[in-house]
């Protein structure tokens, strides 16, 4: 896990060596400064008349040019760690963007976009903080024990093992405090990515839940997972309270222990000095060793303080790397195909599931051969598998079994970009970005020239509109498109796939927000300017697939009927009984006698 995170510190490994450096500094320096405060102290009680103004002023240049020192390499290390910590959490979320946007959507689904957005901000915040206590506190705090305790040796010996004594203790007693909290710190973050999940749901079904009156049920919903946060964080809160007033208690305890046997050494002594089986001790060492057990048990409270806090980071941190190491589903083969010949499509005896097991299939034994330059219509009820179907076409999913062929080649032979620049999809769910009309076109084509976009435009019927705007095709659109109606997004969206110039292009209910008339104008620019390009209507309407090629209805994940409307009206029961439902059972049946006269040949006649 470490050697993984590690890889993401990079070129600010300079700042992160540098920190511990100037703690270093800094800490050799605070030490020192109670053992000369000490020796002065002393020096002013023993020298009495004989004091030497000189002498004083000394050890005063001494103690402000290493105070100013010890300042100094405070900043440093503070402004280095700041470098290195903020540098390294920039470079986690690089990371795990940038791997985030090799998946597949097997893996986005693996993971849930909720637990994504959760790992990339709070997940790296603990990281970040985590890192930014181990460069420097994590550093200062041991060296700070260390260093004190050394100090207390050279001061005297026998209140030094006191020392040794109670430290470890103290040590231990935070340790199983930290340790206590670690499990809750583990469950809460779970408890974030369902949090997170209703927050998302709620910011982009807002319409939907205005419309339902349902605001009353999401924010009771959404308080309940706050509340399971906050019960969680209060418990762990009270658990870590105890290390406060047992610091306090040792901290008293201690100034207390120690100013009881330094008075016991030095009240008979008629020069500031006594030999006792304690040792010597001098009147300015009862100061010093006071400041080192302050500084030592504060010591101890920060070394708690990032055991608590490491521990958060260390589950934090396994779920970036949990990101890091994920690796797509989907990969490029060896020696991959760079040009899709034509647009023809077979599917193969193929079978899918979304969790990758053969007893849970969404696609069954599906069987399909569609010529290049076909126009198909693919019905179905909600949940049938019709886009399920179609995203097996550019490779968004693998099949699980089965194989499915573009331009007489297995997809999974083709370079991937090469495939999705080849198939263009307007998906469902239509998404423009913050940015110009021309801005969003060029999502289709980097290097499309203005009347390019325009001609585009014009055959999704999206230009009419565009002329309305005062600024046209330099209007800005919202993210999301939230300043245009679903109809005009759904227009701009068919426009943006027409600019690829695809060999297969996949309309997903794309045109639902359209009215018929409208629906019918694309349907029709498309036949005309495109006649080379498959083209795969996924629709409710059996209007906008009725002149297909290629009519299949699915149901169940499986091919209920395949044919042209003809064929269906008289052959298939179910694509009658949409067809009845949706026009009208007197148009139906005249429909299915057209269908049957035409095929006995006396059509033209009648």
């Amino acid at each position: 896990m470490i050697k993984t995170l590690a890889k993401s510190i990079r070129e600010y490994k300079k700042a992160s060596i540098l920190t511990p450096t100037m703690v270093s500094l800094e800490v050799i320096l605070e030490v020192l400064i109670p053992f000369i405060t000490a020796d002065l102290i002393t020096y002013m009680q023993t020298a009495g008349e004989n004091m030497e103004i000189s002498r004083i002023v000394i050890y005063g240049v001494i103690l402000v040019v290493m105070a100013m020192a010890s300042l100094l390499t405070g900043m440093l290390s503070g402004k280095f760690c700041a470098t290195a910590s903020t540098g390294f959490a920039k470079n986690l979320r690089h990371d795990m963007y940038y791997r985030i946007q090799q998946y597949s959507f097997a893996n986005i689904d693996k993971f849930s976009t909720s637990s994504l957005i959760t790992r990339m901000t709070t997940d790296v915040t603990n990281v970040q903080m985590a890192y930014m206590m181990i460069i420097r506190i994590a550093i200062r705090t041991p060296l700070m024990l260390v260093c004190c305790l050394v100090m207390t040796f050279v001061v005297n010996v026998y209140i030094a093992i006191i020392y040794l004594i109670v430290a470890p203790l103290m040590g231990v007693a935070l340790m199983l405090i930290a340790f206590k909290v670690k499990p809750i710190f583990t469950k809460v973050f779970k408890k974030y990515d369902a949090m997170n999940e209703s927050v998302q749901e709620n910011v982009r079904a807002a319409r939907v839940v205005k419309a339902y009156v349902r605001e009353d049920y999401e924010k009771e919903k959404f308080a309940k997972k706050a509340d399971d946060i906050k019960k969680d964080f209060t418990r762990a809160e009270k658990i870590l309270a105890l290390n406060s007033p047992l610091m306090q208690l040792a901290i008293y305890t201690f100034m207390l222990v120690i100013a009881i046997l330094g008075a016991l050494l030095v009240v008979n002594s008629s020069n500031g000095t006594v030999s006792t089986t304690f040792g010597t001790l001098e009147v300015g060492d009862i100061s010093s060793l006071i400041s080192y057990a302050f500084m030592m048990l504060q010591s101890l409270m920060m070394l708690a303080m990032i055991a608590v806090m490491v521990s958060m980071a260390v589950t934090s941190a396994q779920r970036i790397k949990e990101v890091l190491d994920e690796e797509s589903t989907l990969h490029n083969p060896e020696n991959p195909e760079y040009e899709v010949k034509d647009g023809s499509i077979r599917f193969e005896d193929v079978s899918f599931s979304y969790v990758n097991d053969p007893e849970k299939l969404s696609l069954f034994n599906v069987d399909i051969d569609i010529p290049s330059g076909s126009t198909v219509g693919i019905l179905g009820s909600t949940g049938s598998s019709k886009s399920t179907l179609v995203q097996l076409i550019p490779r968004l999913y693998d099949t699980t079994l089965g194989n499915v062929y573009v331009g007489g080649k297995n997809v999974k032979n083709y370079d991937l970009d090469t495939l999705r620049n080849s198939v263009a999809m307007v998906l469902q769910k239509n998404t423009l970005f913050s940015g110009t009309i021309k801005e969003n076109m060029r999502w289709g084509s980097l290097d499309a020239t203005d009347e390019e976009i325009e001609e585009a435009c014009r055959q999704a019927q999206a230009d009419s509109f565009i002329q309305g705007f005062p600024k046209k095709y330099d209007t800005y659109i919202e993210q999301g498109g939230t300043n245009v109606s679903g109809g005009q997004r759904q227009r701009l969206c068919i426009a943006r796939a027409l600019l690829k110039k695809p060999k297969i292009i996949i309309f997903d209910d794309s045109t639902s927000a359209v009215d018929t008339k409208t629906d019918a104008l694309i349907r029709k620019e498309l036949k005309e300017n495109i006649p080379g390009t498959t083209k795969i209507f996924i629709a409710q309407r059996i209007s906008s697939v009725q002149d297909a090629d290629m009519i299949i209805v699915m149901n169940g994940g499986k091919i209920a009927a395949m044919g042209t409307h003809e064929q269906l009206m008289e052959q298939s029961r179910l694509y009658r009984e949409i067809y009845e439902a949706q026009v009208g059972g007197t148009a139906a049946e005249d429909s299915a006698k057209d269908s049957k006269t035409t095929a006995q040949g006396g059509g033209d006649n009648e």
